[in-house]
């Protein structure tokens, strides 16, 4: 899963949104340094990670993509997952999106003490970019992508990668929400991230 799901997925408090963020950031990082509850959030992004990748319907959508691309599928697959799920907001949101959003990056901004300097900056362009009211939108999305993809450094195939999302769209769709409610059943039943 991507950001906003971790986010979503974590328990609604500084300490743990931050250590569910922090498993993208966390290499050469000690967990053993860190305060019990980031710790711990940190803990529940792994699971969610392992729970999503060993998944069916997952598994599914990343065999949806060509031989070439499919080594980024699942790059692909959690950015994409955060669009659906704002896409599907009334049905798995608990309050108002933008609301949320906004309770997100405030939470981000006063969190940065206890991010590393690289995740520190990453959430900063979040929040002033305003990525989640932006993954609303496929164009935006693919952007998104094609941002990622700048950042990799062997040769590879996964700029444009929107193109061979757009006709599988209804389909990774319908996978993504087969799939969400068994993430959410798993991320409860965990303690939301504790």
């Amino acid at each position: 899963m991507n950001h906003f799901a971790h986010l979503y997925l974590a328990h609604p408090s500084v300490e743990s949104r931050v250590g569910n963020l922090l498993g993208d950031f966390a290499r050469g990082l000690d967990p053993e340094q860190l305060p019990a509850p980031v710790r711990s959030g940190l803990e529940h992004h792994r699971a969610v990670d392992a729970f999503t990748d060993a998944h069916p319907e997952v598994l599914a959508c990343k065999a949806l993509f060509s031989s070439s691309r499919r080594r980024f599928a699942g790059i692909a697959l959690d950015i994409l997952f955060d669009h659906y799920l704002l896409r599907h907001w009334d049905r798995f949101g608990h309050c108002n999106k933008s609301g949320f959003i906004h309770e997100l990056y405030r939470d981000l901004e006063q969190g940065a003490g206890l991010m590393p300097e690289e995740m520190a900056k990453v959430t900063r362009r979040m929040v002033n970019h305003d990525w989640f009211h932006a993954y609303q939108d496929l164009d935006k999305v693919g952007m998104a992508m094609d941002r990622v993809a700048q950042r990799i450094r062997f040769r590879h195939q996964f700029a444009g990668i929107i193109e061979e999302i757009r006709p599988l769209d209804d389909e990774l769709e319908a996978r993504f929400l087969a799939f969400f409610p068994d993430l959410k059943a798993f991320s409860d039943a965990r303690g939301l991230g504790n």
